[in-house]
């Protein structure tokens, strides 16, 4: 099992912000089988925070315990400064399942309005929001229809428009993208960028971790039920970077100084060599160029390569592939 990885955070906004999540050893644990081992993390109000992991890892058990469908078998957590269950905190947060199912036979409006009641929400509030979330997720002319009538997508974002309705302040999204094409998911992209900017914490699950990187500020990667890996996104990739320099003509002395300010990985050619090469930062790479431009050798090209969210994954959680729950 891969050991915690906890990464000093640029800007410690987890550690400098209230906490909008905080669990400590939630455990769960169904027959003999440990779904949930020890969950402990701290989310900050006000970001984005991706919750990743293979299929059986946890996740969905985890977002269960949180949102009161599941009990925790020990462990703890509080939501918005709140123990779990409680009704104040529960009217603040918004929650769009993965497996979610409406009742279809109700306009999209009349669903939004009786969701809305179940918050709490006044008629007049409801009256006003109720367009503002159709307007938000792109269904600004579709709240009459049935939603049996609503293709997947448009069942994705008023499934959207359901988890905001209240207003809320925190928000748990466990694949709010997975029906969408390609220009629902930039809408949905920009719509979790502006929960951010008016200071909503998003709780994101989702398989597609392409998404998840260019939208979090921070990621937790689960395992057999245990943070494996956690920390801010820039930190995490930050720490893998490789860089490719297509040179002139370069002298094995030119290669060898080179590699004692970076790790040389692969050199391709003779005369006109190709070196690949691991660096820590942008700025070694800066450094490597102005030492061979000093020592006479032509730099043709610089190709720096950042390790993608889905390496990162990868080297984390290896192979593991099992059912998930």
């Amino acid at each position: 099992m891969s050991e915690t990885l906890v990464l000093p955070v640029a800007a410690p906004a987890a550690e400098t912000t209230t906490a909008a999540v905080e669990t400590f050893g939630l455990r769960k644990v169904y027959g003999d089988r440990v779904v949930v081992q020890d969950l402990t993390l701290r989310v900050g109000e006000g970001e984005i925070f991706g919750f990743l992991g293979p299929n059986g890892a946890g996740k969905t058990t985890s977002v269960k315990m949180l949102m009161g469908l599941a009990r925790p078998s020990a462990g703890s957590a509080r939501l918005l400064g709140r123990p779990l269950g409680d009704r104040q905190a529960r009217q603040q947060i918004g929650f769009l399942p993965e497996m979610f199912r409406f009742h279809d036979w109700l306009t999209g409006e009349q669903l939004l309005d009786f969701h809305g009641r179940l918050y709490g929400m006044s008629r007049a509030e409801r009256r006003r929001r109720i367009p503002e979330v159709l307007q938000l997720v792109g269904l600004p002319h579709s709240g009459g229809q049935r939603v049996r009538t609503y293709s997947k997508g448009m069942q994705q974002r008023i499934g959207l428009a359901q988890a905001l309705i209240n207003n809320p302040r925190l928000v748990f999204l466990d694949e709010p993208t997975s029906a969408l094409d390609p220009l629902g998911r930039r809408d949905v992209r920009a719509i979790i960028a502006r929960l951010r900017d008016e200071g909503v914490t998003v709780f994101l699950n989702s398989h597609l971790l392409s998404e998840v990187e260019s939208v979090s500020d921070r990621v937790a990667i689960i395992t057999h039920g245990r943070v494996a890996a956690i920390g801010p996104m820039a930190e995490l990739l930050r720490r893998e970077l490789t860089v490719e320099l297509r040179l002139g003509a370069a002298e094995p002395d030119d290669l060898a100084e080179l590699g004692k300010l970076v790790t040389v990985e692969h050199v391709d050619g003779a005369r006109q060599p190709t070196v690949v090469a691991r660096v820590p930062d942008d700025e070694t790479i800066a450094r490597a160029v102005d030492l061979l431009v000093r020592r006479g050798v032509p730099v043709y090209g610089v190709t720096p390569e950042h390790r993608t969210l889905e390496e990162f994954f990868v080297d984390v959680v290896g192979t593991e592939g099992t059912e998930s729950r």
